[in-house]
């Protein structure tokens, strides 16, 4: 609805005409019929890796591609007994941080199953509770301290209504809301006459129009581009440029010694040899264990204090947070 892109700046009556709705709020079927209408808009969860997906994302850091590669080249060389303990170690550090990250998911999953929110709004002219992904642009809804705001809305009353807009525009304090109109050029965190989805209510409370749900509230923008693909964190960027580190040394030292036993009339057969022996032992085999005990330590460390860590990779960015 594009003429409900400002809503900032319309006076409450202008909105309520706008979205053909009144102070009551909705009837039962014009609701449901929004709901149908707009039900494109609702927000997804990001789809989930899928349990093939999470256990081959284990084997795809350069470390681990190198360890595989040096178990390739032991076995070519006729030694079983390296090529099998390098692949015992990939494998259990990859089972390691396969279950660690499996069973975050399940819990998670678990939680979001137990856990529905719902909404209080107008229907027909009395008070019901809908489960928010139900509430439709149009729905007055009833806010008090404790409520998660369900959509964009445009406060009709309000009283000592303070909001926690933290997530949405990183301000630290609660930011008291008012009744009023505002400059189309309003910012975001001086829309003082508006609500916004996600943020919640910290004291006080208010009667709100809802503008926008979905896709189309200043959060969904956001969640949009947060579907993405999760950004590098530090500690794997450190650890993909140590692997690329390895590789190139490693390749380097094997071309030069192989070149130095051929200009020593050496064996070429001999010499290829070696520096494949040279290059299975420079690799750093413990070092991918190493890692996925220390990351699940401090994953159950985190646990203990009621914590669940989805993604390993992610302590050391955690660690690294100053408050």
């Amino acid at each position: 609805m594009s003429h409900t892109s400002s809503f900032w700046s319309s006076p409450s009556a202008e909105a309520l005409k706008q979205l053909d709705s009144g102070p009551k709020g909705l009837s039962g079927d014009e609701a449901r019929r929004r709901h149908l209408r707009d039900a494109h808009l609702l927000l997804k969860p990001k789809s989930r890796l899928s349990t093939y997906e999470l256990l081959f994302r284990q084997f795809t850091s350069p470390i681990i591609l190198i360890l595989l590669a040096a178990a390739g080249l032991a076995f070519f060389l006729a030694d079983p007994t390296d090529t099998a303990i390098i692949l015992l170690i990939v494998l259990a550090s990859g089972l390691l941080g396969f279950w660690q990250e499996r069973s975050a998911n399940q819990a998670v999953a678990s939680l979001l199953a137990i856990v529905q929110v719902k909404a209080d709004v107008l229907r027909d002219g009395s008070q019901a509770s809908v489960p928010v992904d139900e509430v439709v642009p149009g729905d007055v809804v009833l806010l008090r301290a404790g409520d998660t705001v369900p959509g964009d809305c445009l406060l009709l009353e309000s009283k000592d209504l303070f909001v926690d807009e933290a997530t949405l525009t990183g301000e630290t304090y609660p930011v008291e809301k008012i009744c009023g109109v505002l400059p189309i050029d309003s910012p975001l965190a001086r829309r003082t006459n508006s609500l916004f989805l996600g943020t919640h209510v910290v004291s006080g409370n208010s009667t709100a129009l809802v503008v926008h749900i979905g896709s189309d509230t200043e959060f969904g923008k956001v969640s949009g581009r947060l579907q993405l693909r999760p950004p590098e964190t530090e500690f794997e960027r450190g650890i993909r440029q140590f692997g690329y580190l390895l590789l190139e040394v490693t390749v380097v030292l094997v071309v030069a010694i192989f070149a130095v036993n051929v200009y020593l009339a050496r064996p070429v057969l001999e010499a290829f040899l070696f520096s494949l022996a040279l290059a299975v032992g420079l690799t750093p085999q413990l070092l991918p264990a190493i890692i996925s005990i220390n990351l699940a330590h401090g994953a159950k460390r985190m646990a203990q204090q009621k914590v669940i860590v989805k993604r390993l990779a992610s302590i050391e960015n955690f660690g690294s947070m100053t408050v």
